[in-house]
């Protein structure tokens, strides 16, 4: 009983020590809840948010070649992997993004102590599921980043604010049902909880029937919610266009990855099953498709900047899931890529909806003659928004350019048409993105119109956004800077 027990001891300790970025955020949290007891300084409470965000990063990105070795914590509950460890970073850099924004508007911002606090919780959430090989420990860590996300919703604290959390609460708590109700079934299936485990995979594979599928698409159904998936996505338009903009930000970015990551974990046990009644691949190009026709077409009529880019960010979760489709580890590769670029770009272009919103340009029609008034910041705005269509030279072209070859690549493999028709989609809605990312700076450049405001000074938004534009105009001609450490990471179960 005394060995046991100091083994057991011993093993914790070994797993606190890959754990620190999480120990840093949960110790932030705690630090967080306390200042704002004490003290309502908003800058102090931003600083301290920074300085956590930063620390956790750091403590991922310094030392990168201890994650390449996959190591089980905490009995098997999660796993510290190179896979895992990017990903926490873009979650911290997201959450870091997230910071800045809200710090240019801090005075507009009520409760400041407890809005970093559940912020943080959602990064930390977010680090727990992409680690997450338990099923257990994946419904705990999904429901963390859900029910946080369902209160910072709301903290715009008006009507529309609170009407947007409730249908995310409910739309949420439906998918979370069905999610552990499938997560129950596959328990079943296999009477284990690892998902990494050879016995849960070999067992798996002796259960072919329709109930599998069932489980499976329940499964699922949790993992999209998050992705902000067709046909899972009807929630995000209202939270977006209610929800205060650095919130909207963070929502677009932060959740998605997370939940790509736990998906790419679940499709590779899946595929490493060896289950051949159903075709798993089919199935994600499937929900790929209608991910991607689904956004871009109803974006095409949206008139608020807010509920525009709440589509932008469905259908750039189709093209998320093109990466993932393709079934190759150069596809999830090239996914971890994208995933990089959409994190800024996205945020570039917020960072300017923001900096538009405070002199009441919240239409799409209300940004005419904006391009006179406000150059620089319509230029940057404009180079996001070309980004995020995947145009040259930015990084989004060449984000897109990877992830179809991929896609064409494992269809050359494979032969199965749905590959073929995922491409095609994928090429005709990149197309048709090009009609609504460029109706703004169609207003602000060329359709006649004056502002109200006559202003273009020099202001943080213009040093930060220039910083952005840098770095996505520098991955186009040297994407190797970030592929050089993409291409290092392992995916095995």
């Amino acid at each position: 009983m005394v060995v046991h027990l100091k083994s057991l001891l011993d093993s914790i300790q070994t797993s606190l020590l890959f754990f620190v970025p999480e120990l840093v955020l949960i110790t932030g949290m705690v630090i967080l809840i306390i200042t704002g007891l004490i003290s309502k300084n908003k800058s102090l409470l931003t600083f301290t948010a920074f300085i956590v965000l930063t620390t956790a990063c750091l403590s991922i990105g310094i030392h990168p070649e201890v994650y390449s070795t996959p190591v089980k914590l905490f009995g098997g509950m999660i796993r510290s992997d190179d896979f895992s460890a990017y990903l926490r970073v873009l979650l911290d850099a997201g959450g870091l993004l997230t910071v800045f924004m809200t710090w240019r508007r801090q005075q507009h911002q009520d409760q400041l102590a407890e809005y970093y606090a559940l912020l943080i919780t959602i990064v930390l959430g977010a680090h727990l599921l992409v680690m997450s090989t338990n099923l257990m420990m994946i419904f705990i860590s999904l429901e963390v980043v859900s029910i946080s996300s369902y209160v910072l919703a709301g903290f715009a604290f008006t009507k529309r604010s609170t009407e947007g959390s409730l249908k995310y609460f409910l739309f949420g708590s439906v998918a979370s049902a069905l999610m552990l109700y499938g997560f129950s079934l596959l328990y079943g299936f296999t009477g284990s909880l690892d998902i990494s485990s050879a016995h849960f995979t070999s067992t798996l594979a002796n259960h072919d029937g329709p109930l599998l599928f069932l489980a499976v698409v329940l499964a699922l159904t949790g993992f999209l919610y998050k992705v902000a998936a067709a046909p899972l996505h009807p929630w995000s338009p209202d939270v977006y266009e209610a929800a205060p903009m650095p919130v909207v930000a963070f929502f677009s970015v932060v959740p998605k990855l997370a939940g790509l990551g736990i998906v790419t974990r679940f499709i590779l046990t899946l595929y490493k099953s060896g289950s051949i009644q159903y075709d798993w691949q089919l199935l994600i190009s499937a929900i790929a498709i209608l991910t991607l026709t689904v956004g871009n077409f109803a974006a095409l009529w949206q008139k608020n900047p807010k509920r525009l880019m709440a589509y932008s960010s469905i259908a750039q979760s189709g093209f998320l899931l093109i990466g993932v489709s393709a079934f190759l580890p150069q596809g999830i590769q090239f996914m971890l890529f994208y995933g990089s670029v959409y994190l800024l770009m996205n945020f570039l272009v917020f960072i300017y909806l923001q900096y538009f919103e405070q002199y009441e340009l919240q239409t799409i029609a209300s940004f005419s003659g904006a391009g006179k008034n406000f150059v620089w910041p319509s230029v940057f705005l404009l180079v996001g928004l070309v980004a995020l269509t995947g145009l040259p030279p930015t990084a989004g072209f060449t984000a897109k350019l990877f992830i179809f070859s991929s896609l064409w690549e494992s269809y050359q493999l494979s032969g199965k048409p749905i590959l073929l028709w995922l491409f095609v989609f994928g090429l005709l809605n990149t197309v048709v993105s090009l009609f609504y990312y460029l109706r703004i700076p169609y207003y602000a450049f060329i359709k006649g119109g004056e502002s109200r405001i006559k202003t273009n000074i020099l202001v943080f938004e213009n040093l930060f956004g220039f910083l952005l534009v840098l770095l996505i105009l520098l991955l186009f001609f040297s994407p190797d800077l970030l592929m050089g450490w993409i291409n290092k990471i392992t995916f095995v179960l």
